[in-house]
């Protein structure tokens, strides 16, 4: 167990400088996991995620009557199907809600993004009691996906605004891979949940090709049981995400883009019966991006899911 623990750990701190994300996790591209809802064979259920960002600023952060506000909404079908002892598959159907603002005149746009899956093969499943009666029980899940470029793709909005990141798309049109790991680790309880993502991107038709994007959450848990059906579980916790530089043309960094965001996550999850409900909120505690042109906001969630 200790060495499972040290291997994730320097895994999240030896990543920390080979970059790799859509900027900031707003835009095309993003799928975020957190704690999973108890599920003993399949779940599905509805998220929706919220996403801020400001563009367009100068040195040191300064804005100007170029500096945009960007808003990124996202309500998702999400679900999870265990085959067996051993598999379990992740879907993701998102649908994206976009808005740009600037001096006081508002773009939008909307429709499906892209639609990612997830398989995932167990690795261990270990339950014990400790010395002192306790039960300790861990899981380690590791797998890979794929991300399709279902969602619209217009390589117009990057030739228009060349010094502004490449987010303001429903779709990559890009079909990009994902190499995944998830640990758990359960004493009584308590837990600690790790999840780290490695998403390989591919170039698009328009010859684009988005940094390659790396994710690691670290939450703690605990279990609350306030009734025979009703369990609260509050967390706390990290995300770290990092930017590749995307290219164009195979060749060409596109500056506007690239850098790391840290951001806390305290959030909340109750299942009763056969619904889970749960949510977090994610302030920015560190980040640099594009070279200091882009800032991200806070970023919140919320689901509803239905376990079966």
């Amino acid at each position: 167990m200790k060495k499972i623990l040290i291997l994730l750990v320097c895994l999240i701190a030896g990543l920390r400088e080979t970059y790799a994300c859509d900027i900031c996790g707003c835009g095309v591209g993003s799928y975020y996991i957190g704690l999973l809802p108890d599920f003993k064979k399949k779940f599905i259920g509805v998220r929706y995620q919220y996403k801020t960002l400001r563009a367009h600023l100068g040195p040191g952060g300064t804005t100007s009557y170029l500096t945009t506000g960007e808003t990124y909404q996202t309500a998702e079908i999400w679900g999870g199907w265990n085959i067996g002892k051993r598999f379990r598959i992740l879907g993701f159907i998102p649908v994206n809600f976009n808005s740009r603002e600037n001096q006081g005149v508002t773009m939008s746009r909307s429709g499906i993004g892209d639609i990612a899956l997830v398989g995932y093969y167990r690795l261990m499943d270990q339950q014990h009691t400790t010395g002192n009666g306790k039960l300790l029980v861990q899981s380690l899940w590791i797998g890979g996906g794929v991300k399709t470029p279902t969602g619209k793709y217009e390589p117009a909005e990057h030739k228009e605004n060349e010094d502004a990141p490449n987010n303001f798309q429903l779709g990559t049109a890009s079909t990009d891979f994902s190499l995944n790991a998830m640990y758990d680790i359960r004493l009584m309880d308590f837990g600690v949940n790790a999840n780290v993502s490695y998403k390989i991107n591919t170039n698009n038709k328009y010859d684009y090709r988005y940094g390659n994007k790396f994710t690691a959450n670290l939450l703690a848990y605990y279990k609350i049981r306030v009734a025979e059906k009703v369990t609260l579980a509050p967390d706390a916790g990290i995300l770290y995400e990092t930017a590749e530089k995307d290219t164009e043309a195979k060749r060409y960094r596109v500056d506007v883009s690239g850098g790391y965001s840290l951001l806390a996550t305290v959030g909340m999850e109750a299942t009763m019966g056969a619904v889970s409900i749960g949510g977090n909120f994610q302030p920015a505690i560190s980040q640099q991006l594009a070279d200091n042109r882009i800032k991200a906001g806070n970023r919140a969630m919320v689901h509803v899911t239905y376990l079966f």
